[in-house]
C-alpha cells in the first residue's frame, strides 16, 4: 500500500509540475516583458491565458501536501522542519502572487497596477525556484531524519542548480503554451514573440539539465545510479526524445503540438526522478517502508485518494477543453449591457 501511494504522489508532483509550471512560466515572461507600453501586449495574452484555470493547478499541490502529511508523516516533518526557510518562501511567493495577479487587472491607477504586476512576475520566478531548491535537498541526500531547522540547508550546488532548472523548465513551458494561445488569439506577433521565447526556453532547460547531471553524478550516486539503470534510464531517454520532437515543432511552427511534447519533456523528467530514488523517499536515509504510515491510514488514503483522481481529473481536463476552445472568455461591457426586448425595440407595448 506504501508503495501504491507514493506512486500516487509523484503523479500528483508531477501534476502539479506541468501545470502549476506552465501558469509559473506565463509569470517569468511577464517579468521579462518590459515597460508598460512595450510589455502590454504579452501582459494582455498572458492575462486572457491565465484567468480562466490558473486557480485550478494549485488543487495538486494540496494533493500532495496532503498525501504526505497524511501518508507519510515522517517525511513531512523531515523536509518541513529543515526546509523551513525555502519552502516558507515558496508560501509567500504563491500568495503574493496570488494577490498581485488578482489586483492587477482591476486597479485604475498605473502606479499600482505595475505595482501589483511587479509582485506577480517576481513571485513567479521565485517561487518555483524555492520549490526546485527543495527538491534538489531532498534529491542529494543533504536532509535525513532528525535533521535539525537550518536556514542554510538548502544552500549546495545541487540545490541552486535545481531551482534554476525548474525556472527554466517553466519558462520553457509557459512559452510553449502562450505561443499555441496566440495563434488561438489570431495574434501572429505574439505567435513570433513567444515562439523566440520557446526556443530560449529549450536552451535554458538543456544547458541547466546538464549541470544538474553534473552535480548529480558527485552529489546524489544513488539517483545517478537510477538514472542510468533501469526504468530511470529509459525515462530519461524518452524525456530526452521528446525535447528534441518538441524542439523540432517549435521551430516549425506547430505550437498546438508542441504544447504535448512540453509537457510529455517535464512529465517523464520528473518520474524518472522519482524512480530513480527507488526506494527511497529521501536518499539513502528514508525508504518508502519506514516513512510509511498507519496501515488502516494509508487504506483510507488510498480509497480518498482514488475517489478524488476519479472527480478532480475529468473536470480539470474538462476545464481545459473548455479554455482552450474559447468557451471561457470573458464577457465584455457589450455583454452585460440590458438590452431591449423585440417588442420595445420595435416601438411596440
Amino acid at each position: 500500500m506504501a508503495g501504491l501511494l507514493a506512486f500516487v504522489l509523484l503523479l500528483a508532483v508531477t501534476a502539479y509540475a506541468c501545470a502549476g509550471g506552465t501558469d509559473y512560466g506565463a509569470g517569468f515572461w511577464d517579468l521579462t516583458a518590459g515597460g508598460a507600453e512595450r510589455g502590454k501586449r504579452p501582459r494582455w495574452l498572458i492575462d486572457h491565458a491565465m484567468a480562466p484555470v490558473w486557480e485550478v493547478n494549485n488543487v495538486w499541490l494540496v494533493f500532495v501536501l496532503i498525501i504526505m502529511w497524511t501518508g507519510f508523516p515522517v517525511l513531512f516533518q523531515t523536509v518541513f522542519t529543515a526546509m523551513w526557510l525555502p519552502l516558507a518562501l515558496a508560501a509567500l511567493g504563491m500568495v503574493l502572487r496570488g494577490a498581485g495577479f488578482a489586483l492587477r487587472k482591476p486597479s485604475r491607477r498605473l502606479a499600482r497596477r505595475r505595482l501589483y504586476g511587479a509582485v506577480f512576475a517576481v513571485a513567479s520566478l521565485l517561487t518555483p525556484f524555492f520549490l526546485g531548491a527543495a527538491v534538489g535537498a531532498i534529491a542529494s541526500g543533504r536532509i535525513a531524519p532528525g535533521t535539525e531547522a537550518s536556514a542554510d540547508a538548502w544552500a549546495n550546488p545541487a540545490s541552486l542548480l535545481f531551482g534554476l532548472l525548474t525556472v527554466a523548465a517553466t519558462a520553457f513551458l509557459g512559452a510553449v503554451f502562450l505561443t499555441a494561445d496566440a495563434t488561438r488569439f489570431e495574434a501572429p506577433d505574439l505567435v513570433g514573440y513567444f515562439r523566440l521565447r520557446a526556443l530560449l526556453g529549450l536552451v535554458a532547460v538543456a544547458v541547466t539539465a546538464a549541470g544538474v547531471l553534473l552535480v548529480t553524478r558527485s552529489d546524489a550516486p544513488h539517483v545517478w545510479h537510477g538514472l542510468t539503470h533501469g526504468a530511470g534510464l529509459a525515462l530519461a531517454i524518452v524525456s530526452a526524445v521528446l525535447f528534441a520532437v518538441t524542439a523540432l515543432l517549435v521551430y516549425r511552427g506547430r505550437a498546438r503540438w508542441a504544447r504535448f511534447g512540453a509537457v510529455g519533456v517535464v512529465g517523464t523528467a520528473v518520474f524518472a526522478w522519482g524512480l530513480a530514488q527507488r526506494p527511497y523517499l529521501i536518499p539513502t536515509s528514508l525508504s518508502v517502508a519506514d516513512a510509511a504510515g498507519d496501515p488502516q491510514t494509508l487504506a483510507w488514503l488510498a480509497v480518498v485518494s482514488l475517489v478524488a483522481l476519479v472527480l478532480i481529473c475529468p473536470a480539470v481536463f474538462f476545464l481545459y477543453w473548455l479554455d482552450t476552445h474559447g468557451e471561457l472568455e470573458p464577457l465584455t461591457e457589450s455583454d452585460l449591457r440590458i438590452r431591449p426586448a423585440r417588442g420595445e425595440a420595435a416601438g411596440g407595448d
